[in-house]
């Protein structure tokens, strides 16, 4: 396929749904929440969030992401067998996508695997896409990964890196919450301070 043609199917074949955002109002507009309401989920709007993970930067554009989009009913009941008890939440999810991936597919420099931080870009790419078109994709980590192998037949060989749970965004919190979860849908949890996670020049070394 000719490479400017693929980059303008990017672009243009889906459409964007109201105003766009730019970049720092997607990212401050995107929450974890967990109070979910149902949403159509067409092949227009699965092939949108694929086109833009798939644009993320990865170690020598290897792309070593790999993705199971799964909207069918049966098969979202199934998987809820593989989700921990603290997301029980997630059982409301319109929408849940696997994320995987194996080493070899991508960069290995001695002790350094970059699939896994490559498939985070991706994953990040897909969350400011939905979060645009209105969406709540929210990465868990709460899930067995021989499950979800199991039931998406997902070979031995990949590593489930994490499920994304895709819906609407409830203002009624939703009774599956505990006290805890339900107390963080109403504001955005703390950040830890600069002053924790910035240094200048040098490791320790803070700015003026």
């Amino acid at each position: 396929m000719d490479r400017k043609a693929d980059i303008q199917d990017i672009y243009y074949a889906v459409p964007c749904k109201g105003a766009r955002m730019d970049v720092v109002q997607a990212i401050n507009e995107r929450r974890a929440y967990r109070s979910l309401e149902p949403v159509d989920i067409t092949d227009d709007l699965i092939k949108d969030l694929a086109r833009n993970a798939r644009l993320a930067p990865s170690c020598f554009n290897n792309q070593p992401w790999r993705f199971v989009f799964i909207r069918d009913p049966e098969i979202l009941k199934r998987i809820r067998e593989a989700l921990s008890h603290g997301n029980a939440w997630a059982h409301t999810a319109s929408l849940i996508i696997a994320v995987f991936s194996k080493k070899e597919d991508d960069c290995i420099i001695k002790y350094r695997e970059y699939h896994q931080f490559d498939c985070g870009l991706a994953v990040g790419f897909l969350v400011l896409r939905a979060t645009e078109l209105g969406l709540v994709a929210h990465p868990i980590a709460g899930y067995s990964p021989k499950k979800t192998r199991e039931i998406l037949g997902i070979p031995e060989d990949y590593q489930v890196i994490t499920l994304i749970i895709v819906g609407k965004h409830s203002k009624k919190i939703s009774s599956l919450l505990s006290d805890e979860q339900a107390a963080s849908e109403k504001s955005r949890p703390p950040r830890k301070p600069f002053s924790e996670i910035v240094s200048m020049d040098r490791f320790g070394q803070k700015s003026a």
